[in-house]
């Protein structure tokens, strides 16, 4: 039923000029759902200031079930130029968590914006309150920061960059943790959880937790990942050997009812 569920959504790139009045308040509707501390105000404010939108909808029905927020950004950090693309709110209905609709779609996206300055290094830009968003860097990228073996610490000057640029008052530099305060945004109680079972099986979501212990009350853990023609290149054979060891999984599943 899952493979199901998922095969029906489609993802698509909004630039902000692009996304209505009507779907902006259903993209609200599905944040308001999985986070608390928030006001439409705020999500509008913080809306506006991203240069445009991955919608994830349903086929049939072209209801928006999911989104990311997305903003590019210039840096030259050290006299090198480069250039961000800054991944803010992001969130899909549960019910179609394992789709990778929003991926594969941020993934074409990426390859548009590193085509048009190919010399140019290319970074992937998040926050993250929680560990999928961590595990979505983790799982896809071959450099990135943080990492649980101390690789790529190289990029943390652009770490700094960064959240200096859109997070000056709110960024502890020593941590490396992004604390907006009591009463932030952060996500329910009831949804993604750590567990002490999930803490052991997953060395990820271990180094997480200890990177950012205050998850829970909305402190961001920033990170960063290398968009280079290694990856572009080796991602979509990942994507294919995901889906074929988790249709094996399924048809092994149906074997054995």
């Amino acid at each position: 039923m899952q493979r199901e569920k998922t095969e029906t959504l489609k993802a698509r790139y909004l630039p902000l000029s692009k996304v209505s009045v009507p779907i902006m308040r259903r993209m609200y509707e599905i944040y308001s759902g999985y986070y608390e501390n928030i006001s439409l105000d705020i999500f509008c404010r913080d809306m506006v200031e991203k240069s445009g939108v991955i919608l994830v909808e349903e086929k049939p029905t072209k209801r928006v079930v999911g989104f990311s927020t997305l903003k590019t950004l210039d840096m030259n950090v050290a006299g090198r130029q480069v250039k961000g693309v800054f991944s803010g709110d992001t969130i899909i209905e549960e019910k179609y968590w394992g789709s990778r609709a929003l991926q594969v779609t941020f993934f074409f996206r990426m390859i548009r914006e590193k085509l048009r300055h190919p010399f140019r290094p290319l970074f992937w830009l998040l926050i993250s309150k929680g560990y999928k968003t961590y595990l979505l860097m983790a799982n896809n990228f071959h450099n990135y920061y943080p990492h649980p073996e101390g690789k790529s610490d190289q990029l943390a000057p652009l770490v700094d960059s960064y959240c200096e640029r859109l997070f000056a008052d709110y960024y502890c530099e020593e941590k490396k943790l992004l604390d907006f305060g009591e009463g932030y945004t952060h996500l329910k109680s009831d949804v993604a959880n750590i567990t002490a079972e999930m803490r052991q099986a997953n060395e990820k979501i271990q180094f997480f937790e200890k990177r950012n212990p205050t998850w829970n009350r909305g402190t961001e853990l920033p990170c960063i990942g290398e968009i280079n023609f290694s990856l572009l290149f080796s991602y979509p054979f990942s994507l294919w050997r995901k889906q074929r060891r988790k249709t094996k999984t399924q048809i092994a599943a149906v074997a054995c009812e």
